[in-house]
């Protein structure tokens, strides 16, 4: 008798998601009933498929799987249900269905969303009568076959919608099990990360590499879209292609790039405030590379000014220029000497000029953050001031503006 605990055998993952699905898969295992398995690609749907198979007592009976997606309409009732000599211009034979090909074990409709209106009344009826009438012919034939449906999709959704038959909807959903995505099973990836590389290792016929601990926490931290498929792959291509016995987390950064990767991929075993930053420094770098290192464009975007951005960037010990620190400091405390007459023209974008005022010209603003600046003509004491909208410039560029 299989063990009611742990692992099912040929499925790797110890995390309490996986335990629950070999709770319910071993709890229906040996029932007739119709199981429809749910999650995103990669999860393991077709794994768990065959495990209800081989814990049932169909096991020494065949199983088999169809790819709805892949069923054209005009083959779909051939495919599934067989058809005769004659039937139509390629029948050159007589040939079973996949329905009758299963007869006595298990069928797995992988895909079952992308099955055609049209199919799913014909399968609807051969769930309910539990007979097949090959195309072309006339006679009944009875099966007695276990049927495990899966998809990617949401289902309900899509009957919601009338893309998908309620009455099927309710038909394949008896049991539902549904997989939980890789990045919600931190503890596992690991774990199924050293299971692929020694696989993969024996066939290369190599000494398995292992992963250092920054590589192991760097995997923990992506988002896995494509799930466990996507780490197989991943593992597959270091198995064959790192040159050492170790696995570092550099190796990891040309095929798992953060850069690329959703801001909402952190790690489970953070705390909030570990979360909090991790955040902050992605967006914020994200920010950045979008304004291809221009700190004023990057502050903008972000909705502070770059006084903050940098305040921000120095809590969040993050790298930032010496140069471009130095400017945002020393902003303010510039006096401009012989400006001309006309600069800052409105053409380039201010609000306001300094036409018929002489030089030099100092900030009198209140505070730099203020976009309203204030600017007066001949020193202290003097009464010609005005006030517009007008950018800060850096040391070197106020040479160019000086007369």
């Amino acid at each position: 008798m299989a063990s009611e605990e742990g692992p099912i055998s040929g499925i790797i993952g110890t995390s309490p998601q996986m335990q629950e699905v070999y709770r319910i898969t071993r709890k229906v295992a040996a029932s007739t009933a119709t199981v429809l398995l749910t999650g995103e690609t990669g999860t393991g749907k077709e794994l768990i498929a065959r495990a209800l198979h081989e814990l049932s007592p169909r096991a020494t009976g065949p199983f088999v799987r169809v790819n709805c997606g892949a069923l054209s309409e005009s083959l779909l009732e051939s495919e599934l249900f067989g058809h005769i000599k004659g039937a139509f211009t390629s029948a050159f034979e007589t040939r079973t269905g996949r329905f009758e090909a299963a007869h006595g074990g298990t069928i797995f409709l992988d895909e079952i969303g992308d099955l055609s209106l049209s199919g799913q009344a014909k399968l609807l009826r051969v769930l309910e009568e539990k007979v097949v009438v090959r195309v072309g012919g006339s006679l009944p034939i009875a099966i007695d076959t276990r049927v495990i449906a899966a998809t990617n999709q949401d289902l309900a959704a899509m009957v919601s919608a009338r893309r998908f038959r309620e009455d099927l909807y309710f038909r394949l959903n008896v049991v539902t099990v549904e997989m939980p995505p890789l990045r919600e099973r931190v503890d596992d990836i690991v774990l199924l990360a050293e299971h692929f590389l020694h696989d993969f290792a024996a066939r290369a016929r190599r000494k398995p590499p292992s992963l250092t601990p920054a590589a192991m926490k760097r995997l923990r931290q992506h988002h896995w879209p494509g799930n466990v498929r996507e780490l197989r792959n991943l593992m597959e291509r270091l198995a064959y292609l790192s040159a050492g016995d170790v696995i570092d987390v550099d190796e990891l950064a040309f095929i798992i790039s953060p850069r690329k990767e959703d801001l909402t991929a952190i790690s489970m075993d953070m705390t909030l405030a570990e979360a909090t930053r991790h955040f902050q420094i992605e967006y914020i770098r994200k920010h950045i590379g979008a304004a291809d290192g221009n700190m004023t464009d990057a502050a903008k975007q972000l909705g502070v000014h770059r006084s903050n951005l940098y305040r921000k960037m120095h809590q969040l010990e993050m790298p930032v220029g010496d140069e471009d620190e130095e400017q945002d400091r020393d902003r303010d405390e510039w006096t401009w000497a012989g400006l001309a007459p006309t600069w800052p023209s409105r053409e380039e974008g201010h609000s306001g000029c300094m036409s018929g005022f002489a030089g030099p010209w100092t900030n009198r603003s209140t505070s730099r953050d203020d976009p309203q600046q204030k600017w007066q003509a001949g020193g202290d004491g003097s009464p010609a001031q005005v006030t517009f909208s007008v950018p800060f410039f850096s040391r070197h560029e106020r040479q160019d503006r000086q007369v």
